[in-house]
């Protein structure tokens, strides 16, 4: 059983709209009371009543149709033909990084350990409350999404490496300090090398479209990165005026 205490309105509409969801259960009306509320959260959301077709559908999943792909499951015990634990068991097996979340009436500390020791991500116990399994699963799905995203790529121009995921920059071998406008801009810079870039674009895009400043920040700005970079501020290498119309770095 579950306890029925449905969102009002879905809350994290840009979560939900490229995550398609697989719910295995065996109890039809735990399974369709799962996917209408899924699916007012604004998820694509498809059932199995047994393991089985629940193995047939993830094989699908990890085919090259990206139709066919799921983002989160939602997983039952006690099922017919595989049970949740074989099935959990043989998803990881195959290298299937997908998150699970068990749903199971076993509340003891064993069940759940074991639970999470064949390869769920989490455990919630029945009755649950379907307010605690949505924002279980918007957690799985943040953290999956997260873990998921390459790391940002290092930065470096001649004698000048930025590592953006480290906020750190080196120059000619050594660490300098930078304020977080300076290292922001910097990164923008160097992550278009030899655009120009206007004073105001620079606001928009560092101080951001609220700022209410004048744009004499940028040049002063500039003046700081100048002394962290620069073999000789008065002649730069890295940061050039382009009279008239702004800043280009290299």
């Amino acid at each position: 059983m579950l306890s029925v205490d449905l969102p009002q309105s879905p809350s994290t509409p840009e979560l939900a709209q490229s995550n398609r969801i697989l719910v295995v259960e065996d109890e039809t009306l735990i399974r369709e009371m799962l996917m209408l509320s899924l699916q007012e959260e604004g998820y694509d959301v498809v059932t199995a009543a047994d393991g089985r077709t629940a193995l047939t559908l993830l094989s699908e999943g990890d085919s090259n149709n990206e139709d066919c792909h799921f983002s989160l499951l939602i997983l039952d015990l006690m099922l017919p033909q595989v049970n949740g634990l074989d099935l959990c068991r043989l998803i990881r097996y195959k290298g299937n990084s997908i998150p699970i979340l068990i749903l199971s009436a076993k509340a003891s500390e064993t069940d759940r350990v074991l639970g999470l020791e064949v390869g769920a991500d989490d455990y919630l116990t029945k009755p649950f409350s379907m307010r605690e399994l949505i924002a279980r699963c918007r957690a799985l799905l943040r953290r999956h999404r997260y873990n998921s995203t390459p790391p940002t790529p290092t930065l470096q121009l001649r004698d000048i490496t930025l590592y953006p995921e480290e906020c750190r920059v080196t120059v000619r071998g050594e660490e300098v300090n930078f304020s977080p406008k300076e290292f922001r801009l910097l990164e923008l810079f160097m992550g278009y090398p030899r655009r120009v870039w206007s004073r105001e674009q620079l606001i928009d895009q560092v101080w951001g479209p609220d700022f209410l400043g004048d744009t004499k920040t940028v040049d002063v700005h500039i003046r700081w990165l100048r002394e962290k970079l620069e073999k000789d501020p008065s002649q730069p290498e890295y940061l050039i005026t382009v009279r008239g119309f702004g800043y280009r770095f290299g």
